[in-house]
């Protein structure tokens, strides 16, 4: 088991994932494990520190998410966040009520004990509360080192254990200095002096790769999308002719895809590629399904079967590759805790029982941004690294309702403008991703002199980091305006163009 400086215990908190970003950010390598990770496991990682996460639930419910105790004998320092600082002050013989006052949005910290938690953090600092329960007492040899106007333990310590906590979230944007703070735990406290690099992890997976496939041969799955061709440049750098790198074209990719995946690795990679014409098998197999979840699977069952009859024309094939990345992972299924699923992604959960082959996830660990590095590490184009994240079921997850080649040919024509428009005005490069959405919902409209009922089309457009938070990209009315009367006046079948302006959460950035 890979050695981690730092593993984060997840009580169910959806901002859980922000803690090992920003670790990694600090270049610190951070891991999520499940709240009920045995000791044994724990302790098998190696970690210089402990942070156990905020959560939905209170501990002083019956039902209440419980951390093995033996953590806290391990030598090495704890840190707790909001539901994980009212974890250890029950744990150590404190206790915790339900709050008269609810806090939640930002509040000022005032710092009234010094501590190596707080080195270099302004006194009046912000930070984001959001919590309905609050520490009553205090344990034993535990003392307040901040507050706030409602929260006479803001943050607490016991120095000599090396037990700290904190009920605000230090790890969301909206606390200004809360990388300072978990920097300062992990550098200041834990000890932690290795700066992780992807070079590292690059080398370390190629090891990893190698030691696996042995004399056996890898299937990969290309879409042309980022993820899929690090994966595939990956494999390649690992194993060489022992990759079969295989693109199936399911007629759900966007205008010219195939072409442009082709030209990449046949003529610019170099890496044989064996095309796949799948679309009547997909499209046929979703014909009149219009739940999302349903088409998901589909599409993911699809794409197996038709990896697995390629499979079967090589000698020696052992191995599926995926570039399944840790957002898929947290999202789909709670394997780190007990958080909400939120969707399932068509490339997590393994594989089918009647696959004979096992499955390949060198990116599973890396987040999108993580990945790009990765990319410019293997030397992959940086045109092609720096492109706009794509579904693996394509624009079946776009088209709301059943997915029909009219539809698809309707939302292509959408989706090349806006793409089109934005790359022109230099907005494609500053935004994380964008595509059109074809709702299935029509209107009247007017064109000429002639009445129309034609379908609706809503832009999507977002800035993010790594995809697990984004907010709307706020573009310029002419841009917006420009887009809209293309798309209109270009696309037959569309007579109104909306903006989605929701940011994530609570939305997701796809729509289905």
């Amino acid at each position: 088991m890979k050695e981690v400086s730092i593993v984060v215990l997840d009580f169910g908190s959806q901002y859980t994932q922000l803690i090992a970003r920003r670790m990694r950010e600090e270049k610190i390598y951070c891991e999520i494990l499940p709240y009920h990770t045995s000791i044994e496991d724990i302790k098998a990682k190696n970690p210089q520190g402990l942070i156990l996460s905020g959560g939905p639930s209170s501990v002083y419910n019956k039902d209440a998410y419980e951390v093995d105790q033996g953590v806290y004998s391990m030598g090495i320092p704890v840190l707790g966040i909001c539901y994980g600082m009212q974890r250890i002050a029950v744990d150590f013989g404190g206790s915790v009520i339900r709050s008269d006052h609810h806090e939640y949005g930002k509040a000022e910290l005032e710092i009234v004990k010094q501590s190596p938690l707080f080195d270099g953090v302004d006194n009046g600092t912000t930070v984001w509360m959001s919590h309905s329960d609050r520490v009553d007492e205090l344990p034993e040899g535990f003392e307040p080192i901040a507050i706030s106007a409602n929260s006479p333990f803001a943050a607490i310590a016991n120095e000599e254990k090396r037990v700290y906590a904190m009920q605000f979230h230090p790890e969301v944007n909206h606390s200004q200095e809360g990388y300072l703070m978990l920097r300062n735990f992990a550098r200041k406290i834990c000890g932690v002096t290795e700066k992780w690099k992807m070079e590292h992890f690059l080398k370390e997976q190629i090891k990893l790769i190698r030691e696996k496939v042995g004399d056996g041969k890898v299937l990969c799955g290309l879409s042309g999308g980022v993820d899929s061709s690090v994966v595939a440049a990956l494999l390649y750098e690992a194993i060489g002719d022992q990759l079969v790198p295989v693109f199936v074209d399911n007629g759900l990719l966007r205008k010219g895809e195939r072409e442009q995946v082709e030209q990449v690795f046949k003529i610019n990679l170099k890496v044989p590629l064996v095309t796949i014409d799948a679309v009547d098998n997909f499209l046929g197999k979703l014909e009149g399904v219009s739940d999302p979840e349903t088409k998901r699977k589909i599409i993911g069952h699809t794409f197996i079967e038709e990896f697995e009859k390629e499979a079967k024309k090589h000698e020696g094939i052992k191995f599926l590759a995926q570039g399944t990345l840790y957002p898929d992972v947290i999202e789909s299924i709670s394997v780190k805790g007990p958080s909400e699923v939120i969707k399932s992604h068509h490339n997590v959960g393994g594989l089918p029982a009647w696959m004979d082959f096992e499955l390949i996830e060198p990116l599973r660990e890396l987040f999108k941004d993580e990945v790009r590095k990765m990319g410019l590490e293997l030397g992959l184009p940086e045109g092609m690294i720096n492109r706009h994240p794509f579904p693996g079921p394509g624009l079946a997850i776009r088209i709301m309702g059943d997915v029909n080649p009219a539809d698809l040919d309707i939302l292509r024509e959408a989706d090349v403008i806006l793409l089109d428009e934005l790359k022109a005005s230099g907005y494609y490069a500053r935004t994380w991703q964008a595509f059109a959405v074809l709702l299935n919902v029509k209107s009247v409209g007017v064109m000429g002199d002639n009445r129309t009922y034609d379908n609706t089309v809503c832009v999507r457009v977002v800035e993010a980091v790594d995809g697990m938070t984004a907010t709307f990209a706020h573009l310029p009315h002419d841009l917006l305006e420009r887009i809209s009367r293309r798309i209109i006046n270009e696309v037959d079948g569309i007579n109104r163009v909306v903006y989605d302006i929701s940011s994530k959460p609570p939305a997701t950035i796809e729509w289905e």
